[in-house]
């Protein structure tokens, strides 16, 4: 008898908790694989459905009638010897070598989303194996324990088996001929599949002489009987030599039949009769039943893929062995799958160096120490889909230059979801037919929300029952709940690993709750109760009006009661008034939008993409004590994914999944966004929410929006915004919409580099007031900034570069613009290490410019010998008016010889020191507001040198007139000097 029985009841109603089911770790001796496959889970049911629907070739009626041929004068067998030898003709025919030939291309073939959001890898160069654990009918239908992510991770296991040896014989000693390999969504059934065929294309996979893949849901589509040789042939033509010999000879063949839970199988007699012939015709779920049965082909492997709650569609004295895919129980097999994706030569794009190699191994490093501390990141990837996505989203985040349209954050997201669900109903028996994501839409989505609305992350079992058990009125719904718990609820939740909350539920990624909760929202699953009977109730009405009007028509005609047109008008208000009613939905949708974009509570945490980044990579630093109360969560990126969800593409794409949101209700949005969120925007937004802003606008992918939206913005403020190439691609592609010059752009201490400023150049020519102060810009970046500053269209008059280490050859580079510029009014060079060569250099150059009207070159260690050649140049300038010189090694002789410029004769005023002779400067405040705001990056020591010089000059002044009033402004000036000076010694600047 059979180890597996056959099952005779439904699965057992446990709680929310017991769903933790254990995900078995082998950290043992465990060894891994590493061979021909794609993305784990990620390109999954989706890609391997549609290859296997797409290698369909239709015969042409000729080949139908060889069949019957071939059947007629069949070969019979003879001797061993003769069938060995004609096992081997049949082996090496061309017929199975144009077979596998083309299956590798079939299975070879990256999808659009591998090739969209990162590097497209061949399938030898990332995969590895997940965990497959044997199992049993009896374990699959116990209740599963209560068990916590902890435990799942220490826990051993020792009924590992590896995919080669699925079909070694059994506990007893009986050879397998039929196995069962089940796994929730995503955890990577499709694709351990899709590697088999590519092994047996390979060679690697000696067992089989010929694979014949099946899709279930393909095979779901067809009802007219059509018998299992014409059904090979109508999908791989090329084997119409090979069909005859199945059942005739000893050719070891394998079928493997992917998603059974899409077909409705009946193993009773009176459901589904016998049949023993390849040649009769009968319908495709026959030709499944009967395969399984072993009563037609015998002699051939069976490998069926499915969903937990279809296991037991398949009677267990049918199945030989069932195998459970576990992922990546295993942080290990986590941390090798992120080396091997992560180090490709072509994941950091086209153009990577040694530096983008740096970074690619800084990256690793970081992921596998966040993975080592039990973080959530390593419950989520468990899944192997979860891995795509985590390093789908780190290429996005650091390895980005330009964003075309297609390449969103909510794009990805929503990729995501159509590579693990592909429109796939929940469950195929149920006469709704409600596809997955829209189920998870309305439950799991429901869930998010409520946890946005009250920002909280974890969730009890008694939140879990709210959402998903409170509105169980039908057996059907009942039903649909379960196949949900079993197949589909560890997809988007996990239990927390935190201290203390491990009997609560998380999303497996955080921002997988905010995507949920906004496609809740924008499908208009936030309704009340009220607006839900009116809806039903006007979509009745609005159908019968039509048909009661036809008879109030005809009865008017023979009987012309008055009050008739009266009733008919009294059914057409309702339908009517409730369409004005349902077009405020689309207005609340809007203002939920943007009130949560613009919260002020978040006004100064990181911009969402900082978010991202530490979710998946964590926050390097002290960790926090357990006591210790935690920060507030923050859902910034709820209102961006309902923007990006209104997109053109990622509707459709949703629409694939059977969520629609039609164009009319996303144009309404827009138009009420409008009122909304364009009209607090104006409002002054700090830099981080400013970068929000703009991303929110980048993945609503509206351009007449975006135009509309940026035209309002003259002032665009991200200074202290770590500006990543993907944050300077979306700042230019925003900025691009529009032609309008911009007022200022202030992009001080953003970590700017050479490439940053070739993304912005486009960006850069349109504004006047430019700060790049603290951003580290060498002579590279100076040469950039040549050509920008050389351009036609450039129009920026004031540059600030303070700050950053230009250098002689920078200066070069500057002073080369400096000589062709048409726009630049005011440079600032202040602490840029110029040194006498430098400024020598800018002086040379500047009598060709005939409109900078003020030069900063204060803190550049210029001698006497430099700052007189530049203040005889300045002189001469038409417009020059005013250099800065102070914080240099000029000496007293110098100092005398600046002092005694005067604006009326000389038509410049150097600002050196704080005195002018016996008196105060004018810009005494001046110099040391930039003292005092650049203090943080100086050199401390140096400075305090300078501050010392300036006080005793200050006093020596004071001493020299006789005047009050200007003793008493030199003793204020002093009193500052002194108070920065104080705060210097300790240390408070």
């Amino acid at each position: 008898m059979s180890r597996a029985m056959q099952c005779q009841s439904c699965l057992p109603w446990g709680s929310w908790t017991q769903l933790c089911r254990s995900l078995p770790g082998s950290r043992g001796t465990r060894s891994v694989y590493l061979c021909a496959a794609s993305v784990p889970g990620a390109t999954g049911s989706y890609f391997l459905r549609k290859i296997l629907r797409a290698s369909s070739i239709s015969l042409p009626r000729g080949c139908v009638h060889y069949q019957r041929g071939s059947q007629e004068h069949s070969v019979q067998p003879s001797s061993s010897r003769h069938g060995l030898s004609q096992l081997r003709n049949v082996a090496s025919s061309d017929a199975i070598k144009k077979h596998q030939k083309s299956l590798s291309a079939w299975f070879s073939h990256q999808p659009n989303e591998e090739r969209q959001f990162g590097p497209s890898f061949s399938l030898d160069a990332v995969h590895v194996d997940p965990v497959i654990r044997e199992s049993s009918l009896e374990e699959i239908l116990k209740p599963s324990p209560d068990l916590t992510i902890q435990n799942q991770l220490q826990q051993p296991c020792s009924r590992v088996i590896s995919l080669q040896n699925l079909f070694d014989v059994d506990a007893c000693g009986r050879q397998v001929k039929n196995v069962v390999l089940y796994g929730t969504v995503g955890t990577g059934k499709s694709t351990l599949i899709k590697k088999m065929v590519v092994d047996w294309c390979h060679g690697r996979l000696p067992h089989f002489e010929l694979v014949i893949p099946f899709s279930c849901e393909d095979l779901s589509h067809s009802h007219a009987s059509i018998s299992l040789r014409r059904l090979i042939t109508k999908k791989y033509q090329h084997l119409r030599d090979v069909v005859p010999m199945l059942g005739t000879s000893n050719l070891k063949v394998l079928f493997i039949l992917n998603g059974l839970e899409r077909l409705n199988l009946d193993f009773r007699l009176a459901g589904t009769e016998l049949c023993c012939d390849p040649s009769e015709p009968v319908p495709p779920s026959a030709i499944v039943v009967n395969l399984l049965r072993k009563y037609l082909l015998p002699e051939a492997s069976i490998i069926v893929t499915m969903r937990p709650s279809a296991v037991r569609r398949i009677p267990g004295k049918y199945v030989g062995r069932y195998a459970e895919i576990c992922g990546f129980s295993d942080t290990n097999l986590q941390k090798l799958y992120f080396q091997m994706r992560l180090s490709q030569p072509g994941c950091s794009g086209e153009n990577s160096m040694g530096s983008s190699s740096g970074e690619r191994e800084n990256l690793v490093e970081m992921l596998s120490r966040n993975l080592e501390r039990h973080n959530q990141i390593a419950a989520a990837c468990f899944l192997p889909s979860y891995c795509w996505l985590v390093c789908t989203t780190l290429h996005f985040l650091y390895f980005t230059r330009t964003v075309p349209p297609s390449q969103t954050l909510t794009g990805i997201y929503t990729s995501f979801l159509r590579l693990n669900f592909s429109g796939e109903v929940l469950d195929s028996t149920d006469p709704t037919n409600i596809s997955m994501m829209k189920y998870v839409a309305k439950t799991v989505g429901k869930l998010a929300y409520k946890g946005v609305m009250s920002r909280k992350t974890c969730f009890s079992e008694d939140d879990l029952q709210q959402c998903f058990e409170v509105e169980m009125k039908t057996e059907s719904e009942l039903n649909l709940l379960e196949v949900f718990r079993s197949d589909v609820f560890r997809f988007f939740l996990s239990p927390c690993v935190q201290a203390g909350k491990e009997h609560t539920f998380v999303f497996t990624v955080p921002a997988m709750q905010e995507y949920l909760a906004a496609l809740y929202v924008v499908l208009g699953e936030k309704k009340t109760l009220a607006q839900r009977v009116g809806k039903e109730l006007s979509d009745v009405i609005g159908k019968v009006s039509e048909d009661v009007a036809v008879v109030l028509s005809i009865i008017s005609k023979v009987l012309p009661l008055r009050f008739l047109p009266v009733l008919f008008n009294l059914l057409k208000i309702f339908p009517r008034y409730f369409s004005r009613l349902s077009g405020k939905d689309q207005d609340a949708i809007a203002h939920t939008m943007a009130e949560e974009l613009f919260k002020e509570e978040d006004y100064y945490n990181d911009d969402v993409l900082d978010q991202i980044n530490s979710s998946i990579l964590g926050v390097e630093g002290p960790m926090r004590h357990p006591d210790e109360a935690p920060d507030d969560e923050v859902f910034e990126l709820f209102p961006i994914f309902m923007g990006g969800i209104l997109s053109r593409r990622n509707r459709a794409i949703l629409e694939q999944l059977g969520c629609s949101i039609k164009n009319l209700a996303a144009f309404e949005i827009a138009k009420a966004m409008k009122k909304t969120v364009i009209r607090n925007s104006r409002k002054g937004l700090p830099p981080s929410e400013l970068m929000d802003y703009l991303f929110f606008l980048h993945e609503f992918q509206n351009e007449r929006f975006t135009a509309e939206a940026m035209r309002s913005l003259r002032t665009v403020n991200l200074s202290s915004v770590k500006m990543t190439p993907l944050k300077c691609s979306v700042l230019a592609s925003v900025m691009g919409t529009t032609c309008h010059e911009v007022e200022e752009l202030n992009l001080t201490s953003c970590n700017l580099d050479t490439s940053s400023l070739r993304i912005l150049f486009p960006v850069l020519l349109r504004c006047k007031a430019l700060h790049l102060q603290l951003n580290s810009l060498g002579p590279d970046a100076c040469k950039e900034i040549r050509d920008l500053l050389l351009h036609d269209k450039c129009v920026v008059s004031n540059l600030r570069l303070a700050n950053n280490p230009v250098g002689e050859q920078g200066a070069q580079y500057l002073a080369e613009a400096l000589a062709g510029n048409r726009s630049l009014t005011h440079l600032s060079l202040l602490h840029t290490a110029l040194g006498d060569q430098g400024a020598e250099v800018i002086a040379q150059h500047l009598a060709e410019n005939q409109h900078l009207q003020e030069l900063n070159l204060g803190y550049n260690s210029l001698t006497d010998t430099a700052a007189l050649h530049v203040v005889e140049v300045a002189k001469k300038h038409a417009t020059l008016d005013k250099v800065h010189l102070y914080f240099n090694d000029i000496s007293e002789d110098g100092k005398r010889a600046l002092h005694s410029l005067r604006m009326d004769r000389d038509g410049v005023r150097a600002l050196v020191f704080l005195t002018a002779g016996t008196d105060v400067s004018d810009y005494w405040s001046h110099i040391l507001n930039v003292v005092q705001r650049n203090l943080p990056f100086w050199d401390r020591e140096r400075v305090r040198q300078h501050l010392a010089l300036i006080l005793q000059d200050l006093e020596s002044s004071r001493r020299q007139t006789a005047n009050p009033w200007r003793k008493a402004k030199f003793l204020r000036v002093e009193s500052e000097v002194k108070k920065m000076l104080g705060k210097l010694q300790h240390g408070a600047l």
